[in-house]
């Protein structure tokens, strides 16, 4: 059995171990791969991982020996999922394995945004401190979120454990989401299930938590931040093309929006002439909610054991 490990770099820069999966199977590691480079790197390979390189119909085609696809993410819209079921390629992912890191980095965010953490610790290194007359002083607003409404956009694991610590900080929770049934269960007197118009009229901050689709793309755009509480908080720890970038830098710079964090964008990595970049009021980081070493060390764990149960005819986390 021979793997190719396609974007090892991704995962694991160097302080995590692959042995689980070299364990199972003679295993070529590269840090990353370009699609130039991709063929040169899968002559021999039955078993590859990707991150978000694409795997097309045209690898199926021309290296028919190849008969696994492991996604060493959640998300597998990389992977030309019919045409591997055409090739009979078994795809597999990892899921749920950065819920906890994400819920976490949404808030991690969300608290720089109202306590201004960043901004005073550059301020008191900056000697403001030292200078000022008083025993305290700030720069900008300090805001409570007890008592403030957050909507949820998606209710997956990371929906509902960012609704879970929400409701810790006393905040009231409205939820969109596509199969709202689904969820009954967790409606109390402080977690609505509403219409997407009803969320983005009565939240105070609106988190993004939801899968990338044709119909949703461009979700938060000029027409939808519109509809928006005037200085209402936004964060998109889901996809980057769920927002209409230049949309949120207007509405920025215009502070119809007070702050937003964000930790994708549309095109990564990210490009100079992004106006994101430019834009005031913004929290940018570079992908790296799922990315804590507990939830890496998930990932490689679960994408050994994926190989595993297919090498033992029992594939398990199967999306084709």
């Amino acid at each position: 059995m021979r793997a190719v490990i396609l974007e090892g770099k991704a995962a694991n820069p160097g302080d995590i171990s692959w042995d689980p999966v070299t364990s199972l199977a003679d295993t070529a590691i590269y840090d990353t791969t370009t699609e130039e480079q991709l063929g040169g790197r899968i002559t021999q390979a039955d078993a590859i991982f990707v991150n978000k390189l694409a795997v097309s119909e045209s690898i199926f085609e021309q290296f028919p020996q190849i008969r696994y696809v492991g996604e060493c993410a959640t998300g597998y819209n990389n992977i030309d999922l019919k045409a591997a079921r055409f090739h009979h390629v078994t795809v597999t992912n990892v899921p749920a394995y950065g819920t906890a890191s994400v819920v976490q980095h949404t808030f991690a965010l969300l608290l720089d945004l109202t306590n201004k953490v960043s901004l005073h610790n550059a301020s008191v290194k900056a000697g403001d401190w030292t200078r000022s007359e008083n025993f305290c002083y700030w720069k900008a607003p300090i805001v409570e979120l007890d008592g403030k409404t957050m909507g949820i956009v998606g209710f997956g694991h990371i929906g509902q454990g960012v609704a879970r610590i929400a409701a810790a900080f006393g905040m009231r929770r409205l939820v969109y989401t596509a199969h709202p049934d689904k969820y009954r269960a967790y409606e109390d007197e402080t977690l609505s299930f509403v219409s997407l118009d009803q969320l983005l009229r009565n939240s105070d901050v609106i988190t993004l938590h939801c899968p990338l689709t044709n119909k949703n793309r461009g979700l938060i755009c000029a027409d939808t931040i519109a509809r928006m509480r005037d200085g209402a908080f936004l964060l998109n720890l889901s996809r980057g093309p769920l927002v209409v970038e230049q949309d949120l830098a207007a509405a920025l710079i215009s502070e119809k929006i007070a702050a937003a964090g964000v930790d994708v964008i549309e095109k990564e990595p990210m490009r100079a002439d992004n106006p994101l970049l430019t834009a005031p009021h913004i929290i940018i980081t570079p992908h790296i909610a799922w990315a804590s070493i507990e939830a890496r060390k998930r990932l490689v764990s679960t994408a050994a054991a994926n190989l595993a149960a297919w090498m033992a005819g029992k594939p398990q986390n199967v999306v084709s």
